[in-house]
């Protein structure tokens, strides 16, 4: 077997293997790395086909799709810190990611072992979007890999300086200086471009360095590999910071079912009041036409319209949204002219039965301007989120 298909065993009599020749080896070398980038890609194609934009993707979405966001996590949908792994908000974030996943990927795969990698993989990239929750969960819709790409470099680094004596030295200082001007570059955009989310890449990258250290296998040419005590310590650093992450997650602004809740009966609202305002001046009319007495107009006004608004009052009423959601002052405004409407319609009958004209003019005018009060109240979208 060459050079180029050797790799880590526990055979202490074999030379190291070239880590130049192990990242141009055949990508089947890496299967795991392949899998994560077919379904990442996978993933973008089939949003496309669900709304998603090919250069930008709406926070709606991505809230959809699995996306990490405080008061949808939060709200039991913890699942989202590793369904956020797989969702990019555009072709250039997702090949940007690709690419970096794919230069260091196959390297780092082939270093710590397939089911090693996976899993240093995936729980850094959820401990990254943790700590993105923690810093800015109620203000940020976050998605994408970078988290746990970020975790290969941080095992890469680990590996590299572990392992120093026993990599050649050429290939040490190319590798260890490229993954520290990647890792300081990328950190430093997220410092000065909007829209990156770098506490998901410095979770990730911190995860991945100590996974490095718990996870490592005995390299060619080093006949202890890490150490029972670095192992243990490594093991307790993750637990201390998982521990402290969920301890201090901030509470979420809202809570995302709460939310949907509200938009459901906001559009079931505007549908029945369309059907309510056709219906009062139906009703207007056919007592012109049919002569019906004051009395029977009356009846018919409080059954079929006071009664309906006073039902769908009651019905929004009972919604709770904290102040911070996106329909909190759509629900105000709603209540408000479900109340105006109602108590107009009630006046109405109450005038008709009296045959007070001047009340009837005002229960009449009340309800034309009711509204005002709800202008430019629309169905809202199936989810919402803050940018």
């Amino acid at each position: 077997m060459t050079a180029s298909t050797r790799f880590p065993t526990d055979d202490a009599n074999e030379q190291p293997p070239s880590l130049g020749d192990m990242m141009h080896a055949s990508p089947w070398r890496a299967p795991v790395t392949l899998a994560l980038l077919a379904t990442n890609i996978l993933v973008f194609i089939t949003m496309l086909g669900f709304g998603a934009g090919l250069w930008h993707t709406s926070n709606t979405v991505q809230l959809t799709w699995g996306a990490n966001f405080g008061p949808a996590t939060q709200d039991g949908q913890w699942w989202r810190l590793a369904t956020a792994l797989f969702l990019h908000f555009g072709v250039v974030h997702l090949a940007l990611n690709m690419w970096a996943l794919w230069d260091v990927g196959r390297l780092v795969e082939q270093l710590y072992g397939r089911w090693r990698f996976a899993l240093l993989y995936l729980a850094s990239g959820v401990f990254g979007n943790l700590l993105s929750l923690v810093l800015q969960g109620n203000r940020a819709v976050s998605g994408g890999a970078s988290g746990a790409v970020f975790s290969l470099y941080g095992a890469l680094l680990v590996f590299l300086w572990r392992e120093r004596n026993h990599v050649p030295r050429h290939e040490f200082r190319w590798l260890f200086g490229a993954a520290i001007v990647f890792t300081v570059v990328t950190l430093g955009m997220g410092l000065v471009i909007p829209g990156i989310d770098n506490a998901a890449h410095i979770g990730g990258l911190v995860c991945g360095a100590v996974l490095a250290q718990l996870l490592a296998r005995r390299w060619e040419g080093n006949n202890s590999g890490p150490g029972v005590r670095s192992r243990v310590a490594a093991a307790g650093l993750l637990v201390a910071g998982a521990v402290g992450l969920v301890t201090h997650i901030p509470a979420p602004s809202y809570r995302m079912g709460d939310e949907l809740r509200a938009q459901q009966a906001i559009r079931k609202f505007l549908i029945e009041d369309r059907v309510l305002s056709q219906r009062w001046d139906a009703l207007l009319d056919s007592g012109r036409r049919e002569q019906l007495s004051f009395d029977q107009l009356a009846g018919v006004i409080d059954t079929r319209i006071t009664a309906e608004y006073q039902g769908n009052f009651e019905q929004l009423s009972q919604l709770r949204l904290e102040p911070a959601a996106p329909s909190a002052k759509t629900l105000e405004m709603l209540l408000k002219y479900a109340t105006l409407r109602g108590d107009a319609s009630h006046a109405l009958a109450e005038g008709l039965r009296s045959k007070d004209g001047d009340k009837v003019r005002k229960a009449i005018e009340n309800a034309r301007q009711a509204p005002l009060i709800a202008r430019g109240v629309s169905a809202p979208a199936s989810a919402a989120g803050r940018p």
